[in-house]
């Protein structure tokens, strides 16, 4: 038996040299794919369940694709689209993370983000950026 899943798992590992794979929007996809599933659980819909369909066949499409050029063009197209989106949440995650030892300040002047060391008292913060001079209590 061990055997037999050694033989697939190499037989998939050839058949997909050459191919394109996954990607941060095939990921997105098949994320919306899911989200899709549960909701027709729910509604049942005949629009639906073809657009669940089409997600699936183009998220498939794309891993399966061997015009690498042309899938690598859309990843880049949908990762500059929601680079706003995943910075925000990159942000806030960090801060999140963070919370107990550091505080993070907005410079007024350009706005970039300051990570401070907590406890410090009322400080004068100068920014890397901008050289901007402000006053916080840490």
């Amino acid at each position: 038996m061990r055997n037999f899943l050694n033989r697939i798992g190499n037989g998939m590992r050839n058949f997909m040299i050459g191919r394109y794979g996954s990607d941060d929007l095939g990921r997105f996809l098949v994320g919306v794919l899911l989200f899709l599933i549960v909701i027709s659980f729910i509604v049942r819909n005949p629009v639906l369940q073809v657009i669940i369909w089409a997600v699936f066949l183009y998220s498939y499409f794309r891993m399966l694709s061997r015009n690498y050029a042309k899938r690598a063009a859309e990843n880049e197209w949908y990762m500059q689209k929601t680079a706003k989106i995943r910075r925000f949440f990159r942000i806030r995650q960090r801060r999140f993370a963070d919370r107990k030892e550091y505080r993070h300040f907005t410079c007024p002047g350009c706005g970039q983000d300051i990570r401070v060391p907590k406890g410090k008292g009322h400080i004068r913060i100068s920014c890397p950026k901008c050289h901007h001079t402000f006053e916080k209590t840490v």
